[in-house]
């Protein structure tokens, strides 16, 4: 394999190419990217750059010493229109092609936005640019900030906004804002945060338009009242970039659809990131994007699916001063046990709590506010559970028919 072409400059794109140089490959690396901008840390986004707090210099993950130490070719603010396996060819948008032996997809995701036409003020939060659009419009005075969705995104934000001495309300379609992630009794804990820090959570109802021909001046709800906003930033969740893979031959199913090791049916096709689906599952959190490069780089220059990587799921928040912090699988039906700290009518005590998830006898998930040492040893608690039960045999695609 001579030359190897990441497809996305994001963290997981950039943790690819640092495997693919750790792992051995000294070839020709290529590392495309759609935003003109070298691969930055994007959960600041919606925190401290939205604040203030940082300048841009925090986000970035590269140096000039990491940069030559990945000996890389950076073709930045390029969009990838296609690949083409049988000719062994990226296209980009501006008609250039590039001949590849293997292929990382890490494009990511793009942030799903509301039907219609937006007027100006409102926003989304998902690549720099956004966030540097929308701390603009945050300066020079209080606003009435709409944020609609309150899962991660949104209720970042909200914090953010209110921190900034704004006006904020959220809008949640669920009964509850976090409600698939947490469930009912944890997800209360967010709607308290959320109140106890002034902010408006009105819940069950979605949006039915924005008002506004030039500049936004309302949001119209599905029930009928209507929110004065200044400003609307809109979290609805993403959606993963494959349009581009149209007539790869790629199985596409929100996200590329790969094995447990990343592998995809197309020999010497990896995928990576917020765009993988990796054995069934397609997972938005920085730690996915960190831990899945080193197995799916394995299996592109093996040739075939060598390991599997099936980590803990976890992911963490910051809202109001809170540091909320998950860890496993909750389902439905499990039983949710305060175990450390306190935790009264759904508000969180001055020393935060540590929940476990039960079910069958087992912990299948812990959730932490504000207690992250407890946390950690929680989690590496449920890791070792974890290698200790799981049976299940290594799922991969059967050999592909065509070299790519």
């Amino acid at each position: 394999m001579r030359t190897v072409t990441v497809v996305g400059a994001s963290l997981a794109g950039l943790y690819a190419a640092r495997e693919l140089r750790a792992q051995g490959f000294d070839g020709r690396l290529v590392i495309v990217g759609d935003e003109p901008h070298r691969p930055y840390d994007r959960p600041p986004l919606s925190k401290d750059f939205l604040t203030g707090r940082a300048d841009e210099s925090r986000l970035a993950l590269t140096d000039a010493e990491d940069r030559t130490a990945l000996d890389a070719e950076w073709l930045l603010g390029l969009r990838a229109t296609g690949l083409d396996p049988r000719t062994r060819t990226l296209r980009l948008h501006t008609g250039r092609t590039v001949t590849t032996d293997g292929v990382v997809i890490a494009t990511g995701a793009r942030a799903r936005r509301l039907p219609g036409p937006a007027p100006a003020g409102c926003h989304t939060l998902r690549t720099l640019d956004d966030a540097r659009a929308l701390r603009t419009a945050l300066t020079g005075g209080s606003r009435r900030v709409v944020v609609i969705g309150g899962g991660f995104v949104g209720a970042e934000t909200a914090s953010s906004c209110a921190v900034l001495g704004h006006e904020v309300t959220v809008v949640e379609a669920a009964p509850l804002p976090l409600l698939p992630q947490l469930g009912p009794e944890m997800a209360a804990v967010c709607a308290a945060l959320h109140r106890r820090s002034g902010v408006r959570l009105l819940t069950g109802t979605g949006v039915a338009a924005l008002r506004g021909p030039r500049t936004v001046t309302a949001v119209d709800l599905a029930d009928g009242r209507t929110l004065p906003a200044d400003l609307v930033v809109t979290g609805i969740g993403a959606t993963p970039n494959t349009d581009w893979l149209a007539g790869s031959g790629l199985p596409l199913r929100d996200g590329v659809l790969c094995d447990a090791g990343g592998a995809t049916p197309l020999p010497q096709v990896v995928a990576v990131g917020d765009v993988a689906r990796v054995d069934g599952v397609r997972s938005e959190h920085w730690t996915a994007a960190t831990l899945q490069p080193r197995t799916a780089v394995a299996s592109l220059l093996a040739g075939h699916t060598r390991e599997t990587g099936r980590p803990v799921p976890y992911f963490w928040s910051e809202q109001y001063g809170s540091r909320l912090q998950f860890a496993g699988s909750r389902r439905d039906g499990d039983t949710v046990r305060v175990t450390e700290g306190t935790l009264a009518d759904g508000t969180p005590g001055p020393d935060g709590f540590l929940a476990r998830y039960e079910r069958d006898g087992r912990t299948t998930a812990v959730l932490a506010v504000d207690r992250p040492k407890p946390f950690t040893r929680a989690r590496r608690e449920l890791g070792r559970e974890e290698k200790e039960t799981e049976t299940a045999a290594i799922r991969s695609f059967p050999a592909g028919t065509a070299a790519f």
